[in-house]
């Protein structure tokens, strides 16, 4: 499917079907399925259908994707609805670990969500790790819409760390996410993607928009 990276997805109108792939594999697959179980009734999610010990499988859920929306020119409704729903998440005392428009569906008119998705990554944890993960994924993916963070931050029940506490947080991840694409594939195109985004990550000043954050 469509703005699946990590892991195998496919859909048929009724169902998604995640195949998950690299290190940790059954352990990602294992906290997804937790998670979605979980937190069904309390955050939108999709409905597991069905857990085998590689993949797992949920049931279609209509909306929007986040990035599609953000290129259409949506992107103050669709940060805003980030800020609130994470706010609710982080209330639930979990942090997902790969938050941010590129996993969440938005309804197409009134863009509250209507499933935030990927969990394989959740974990107690802080909430500048998703607070800055959001901004990372806008910064990296959609410069364009920088001076639109405040409506996130805004949004956000909760307070938000500063410009140096949340860059610390996006160096921290895309170290992370470092080492899982070198013990994947040693010396292959992921690793050297992510040793220069980690390089432009730790580079980055505060943006001016940003800063009243």
């Amino acid at each position: 499917m469509k703005h699946g990276y990590t892991n195998s997805t496919v859909g048929d109108g009724a169902l998604v079907v995640k195949c998950y792939q690299g290190p940790e594999a059954a352990f990602r697959l294992t906290t997804e399925s937790r998670y979605l179980r979980r937190l069904r009734g309390r955050i939108p999610v999709p409905r597991v259908h069905q857990v085998t010990p590689t993949s797992l499988t949920v049931r279609f859920v209509d909306g929007r994707h986040g990035q599609d929306l953000l290129d259409e020119g949506r992107a103050a409704e669709v940060l805003a609805e980030c800020g609130r729903m994470l706010g609710r998440i982080h209330r639930l005392g979990i942090v997902h670990g790969d938050y941010g428009p590129q996993n969440m569906l938005f309804h197409p008119s009134t863009f509250e969500t209507t499933a935030v998705l990927d969990w394989e990554w959740a974990h107690p944890g802080r909430p500048v790790e998703d607070l800055a993960w959001c901004e990372w994924i806008v910064r990296s993916h959609h410069p364009e819409h920088v001076p639109l963070l405040p409506h996130f931050f805004a949004a956000y029940d909760g307070p938000v760390p500063p410009w140096e506490e949340r860059q610390a947080a996006m160096v921290a991840r895309c170290r992370e996410l470092l080492d899982f694409c070198t013990r994947w594939e040693p010396d292959g195109p992921a690793e050297a993607l992510w040793r220069t985004r980690l390089a432009t990550t730790a580079s980055w000043p505060e943006h001016p928009a940003a800063a009243a954050s």
